[in-house]
């Protein structure tokens, strides 16, 4: 389990690098948003990565840093590796989203495309760090990382303050974010209902929770691709969900572009694949109110977001 101190030692660390995101309310649907696709960088991702980095020893830094990501997390690690002054190499999917790519090297890091999913291009990376003896940045399966993440935990809490609200909708993938989550939220003994949202193109998180196994799930193209492919194997986070989660939900393909939709016609904000599940668990009727929904990043492929809008227009 993460110790409330580390959580404590994050928010230290990154503040005055981070953006302490808005929580708005839906009158209507009852619900309050955390706003982390107005974080640096676009997502939530960089409370983890700054964490992290900013722990590591010189010498830890001076080897190099690899990680392997959608995207986000890439970002977060290029611009944590730049502030600390440490070379960066991501290892991505060359059906990664085009803008999430062009901002990791933008910040200075190398960007290695792969062949294949994120599960290949995880142990890619991981292989990769071995050989070089380089320092590996684990998207999820990293305590300080966690406890990054975490730190969202705390801040809904505070600005929050007495409200009640017992749902917690998180988007969930390699459960980075939804493990810090549900730290803070056993550390500060809130009372909660914690359930991740997964797309039901790529499972894998889901079928571990519920069935114990991510073998033989199919992992199909999906819009929230920082939400798939299979968890590494021995993750801390699993036994972390198992121990912190009530439930992991999925929502479709369809659900996941609505909610894309609705966020931008009714709350005029612009929210990728991946945040938008926690919305579209809500819109679909999967979810009951009140509650507070995770909006974890808004770095969706310009195009697509405006292809996605015109089409679901006529069904809000």
């Amino acid at each position: 389990m993460i110790p409330g101190e580390w959580l404590y030692r994050a928010a230290e660390r990154i503040k005055g690098h981070i953006i302490q995101t808005p929580v708005t309310y839906d009158e209507e649907l009852k619900i309050h948003l955390k706003w982390e696709n107005k974080q640096v960088t676009g997502s939530f991702k960089i409370r983890g990565a700054l964490n992290k980095v900013s722990s590591l020893e010189k010498w830890e830094l001076d080897k190099g840093l690899i990680t392997a990501s959608a995207g986000n997390h890439g970002q977060g690690v290029a611009l944590s590796g730049k502030l600390m002054g440490a070379p960066v190499t991501i290892f991505a999917s060359d059906q990664a989203v085009p803008t999430k790519i062009s901002a990791m090297r933008k910040m200075g890091a190398e960007v290695i495309l792969i062949n294949g999913g994120y599960g290949i291009v995880e142990q890619t990376a991981l292989e990769y760090a071995d050989q070089k003896n380089a320092t590996f940045i684990s998207p999820y399966n990293d305590g300080q990382i966690i406890a990054g993440q975490g730190t969202i935990g705390l801040e809904v809490v505070d600005e929050l303050a007495d409200d009640q609200i017992f749902s917690w909708i998180v988007p969930v993938g390699g459960g980075g974010l939804i493990s810090g989550v549900g730290a803070a939220l056993q550390h500060l003994r809130k009372p909660h209902q914690l359930i991740g949202v997964q797309s039901d193109a790529s499972p894998f998180t889901y079928s571990l929770f519920h069935n114990g196994t991510q073998s033989n799930i199919t992992d199909l193209s999906t819009l929230a691709d920082g939400l798939s492919g299979p968890m590494q194997s021995g993750s801390i986070t699993l036994p972390m969900i198992r121990n912190l989660v009530d439930d992991i939900i999925l929502v479709s393909e369809n659900d996941i572009a609505q909610a894309i939709a609705f966020a931008w016609r009714k709350y005029h904000e612009i929210i990728e694949g991946s945040s938008a599940t926690a919305l579209a668990a809500v819109i679909s009727g999967k979810i009951k109110s009140p509650a507070i929904l995770i909006i974890t990043g808004g770095n969706i492929q310009p195009e697509i977001h405006s292809q996605i809008c015109q089409k679901y227009t006529l069904l809000l």
